[in-house]
């Protein structure tokens, strides 16, 4: 099967669907891993949870900002419906987080920080 495709707008390209809009993020996180403190060895070896900047920053905004996810896709730069998935993603994986008591590391993504 071969490597590239053909498309009629743009000649041959590689992967896929569409490249990933660029989000605007606003902060990036300073602190970018949480580890809990667990009495038992056995869950700490297992593998982190990673989040990634536009997830953390839907989160942020819509979470604990209080904007409705309408504000945060302005703020963002992206569509309201991709705001619903980061942050159904974000929201899943924290869950999984609590639940399963694994680390959490906030890291990549395809992001341009707001000036």
């Amino acid at each position: 099967m071969p490597k590239y495709r053909w498309c009629w707008r743009r000649g041959l390209i590689s992967g896929p669907g569409r490249p990933m809009k660029p989000r605007l993020i606003g902060l990036r996180p300073s602190i970018n891993r949480f580890v809990p403190v667990l009495p038992d060895v056995e869950a700490a070896g297992k593998e982190p949870i990673r989040i990634t900047y536009d997830e953390f920053e839907a989160l942020r905004l819509i979470d604990y900002k209080g904007l409705t996810q309408e504000e945060a896709a302005d703020r963002m730069g992206v569509s309201r419906g991709t705001v619903w998935r980061c942050l159904d993603s974000a929201r899943r994986k924290i869950a999984a987080m609590l639940v399963e008591g694994r680390s959490l590391v906030i890291e990549g993504g395809d992001f341009s920080l707001e000036s």
